[in-house]
């Protein structure tokens, strides 16, 4: 198929896929990113066959779809409110997955070192993109528990792209650590500038261009995107790096808008993301993962369950056992297991050491197969455990010092 018939399959996936789910959903609730994987398996080479190749154009719009995911992760990630113990205690967590995961990877690896990063780093990620949507539609958002949510699963985000950038990049651990504190200190200095107060003129343009075709906000958050993507790819970073730090600016930015303008700014963005580019990057997904590599192998489908387990044990279980005091055994579960949902950087790390050569496909199949089970069955049985429990009004703010 061409790229511009693939194109169309493509959208024409996207579109099928939130039909699904909401005729599923009626019955038991099924994350859309489900639907759109699966969908995108099925026209992939290894099953219809109907989208076996693509060109540079969906490539690269499947890479800002991911860019995207994570900018948006960025955006609702508050740091503000994650200070104190709740950052100690997230940070905690994923370095004790991370020593976790590394320990077991070369176990599994015969003592590999780069085999044993891939598979250990990718072992310590939380998708927070991907959960996202789903506590937003949970009305699970607002609240202590929302913001725990956030705080660790930023952490799951941000933790795996700096390893990935000191273990995965092919330079010394040296020049990886004086590149990632360059970077660090330009993006600080961009924190500092977005801190300060805006000027008058600036919320009245955001405001008076909102409903116009100029979109000032809109352009000059993607232009905030596009900088820092550009940013870490001059110092050899991942983009994934760069898409988190911008998502934190914008929001800091934006917050010399109005309350109303800022949130319809908000939604301009999720719409362009969540309307177009995200779900292109998970049917593409889909359609790239190697189902002939997984089942014909079989330890590739051995790996598939234990790669599930692995990623609630190493990355969950330091979550519940470093959840602040307080905090109810079933939302402690719940955080446990959003916490341990993982894909979008486990296919980025997967593709990583495929491209690089350090594991095999049948791996990268394994890890990316029990990321996508991880999508399906960690955030179902959270909503089950969250299921009857109080949610804040909508007027209403949790403000329980935590």
């Amino acid at each position: 198929m061409s790229p511009s018939g693939t194109l169309i399959l493509i959208m024409a996936i996207a579109v099928l896929a939130p039909l699904l789910a909401y005729g599923v959903n009626r019955w038991f609730p099924v994350p859309l990113v489900i639907f759109e994987i699966l969908l995108g398996v099925l026209v992939g080479p290894d099953v219809l066959g109907w989208a076996t190749s693509h060109g540079e154009v969906i490539d690269t719009l499947s890479d800002l779809g991911l860019a995207m995911l994570i900018f948006l992760a960025g955006y609702e990630t508050d740091f503000g409110s994650v200070q104190g113990s709740t950052l100690r205690r997230s940070i905690g967590a994923w370095t004790l997955a991370l020593a976790v995961g590394l320990g077991i990877a070369f176990a599994l690896t015969g003592g590999q070192a780069t085999r044993s990063f891939v598979i250990g780093t990718a072992l310590t990620s939380t998708a927070l993109g991907t959960v996202l949507p789903i506590l937003r539609d949970a009305d699970d958002l607002r609240g202590r528990f929302g913001a725990l949510v956030l705080a660790f699963g930023a952490v799951g985000e941000f933790g795996p792209v700096v390893a990935m950038a000191l273990l995965l990049s092919g330079r010394s651990a040296g020049r990886s650590a004086e590149l990632l504190l360059a970077f660090a200190a330009i993006t600080t200095a961009a924190v500092i500038w977005a801190l300060r107060a805006r000027p008058p003129w600036f919320s009245r343009v955001v405001e008076r261009t909102l409903h116009t075709s100029g979109q000032f906000a809109v352009r000059f958050v993607m232009l905030l995107l596009a900088a820092m993507l550009g940013l870490s790819r001059v110092f050899g970073l991942d983009i994934l790096l760069g898409a988190f730090a911008a998502g934190v600016i914008a929001r800091l930015v934006l917050r010399g808008a109005g309350p109303e303008s800022r949130k319809e700014v908000l939604g301009k963005i999720e719409t362009m993301g969540f309307g177009f580019l995200v779900p292109l990057f998970f049917i593409v997904t889909g359609i790239e993962f190697d189902l002939a590599a997984l089942l014909d192998g079989g330890r590739a489908l051995a790996l598939l369950p234990a790669f599930l387990v692995l990623f609630l044990l190493v990355r969950g279980l330091p979550m519940y056992a470093l959840a602040p005091p307080g905090l109810g055994r079933r939302d402690r579960g719940a955080l446990m297991l959003y916490g341990s949902t993982a894909l979008p950087l486990v296919v980025a790390i997967t593709t990583i050491g495929l491209d690089d050569r350090v594991i095999t496909t049948g791996e990268a199949a394994a890890l990316v197969g029990a990321a996508m089970l991880s999508v399906l069955v960690f955030p179902l049985a959270a909503l089950r455990l969250r299921d009857g429990v109080a949610r804040p009004s909508p007027d209403s703010e949790d403000t329980e010092a935590w």
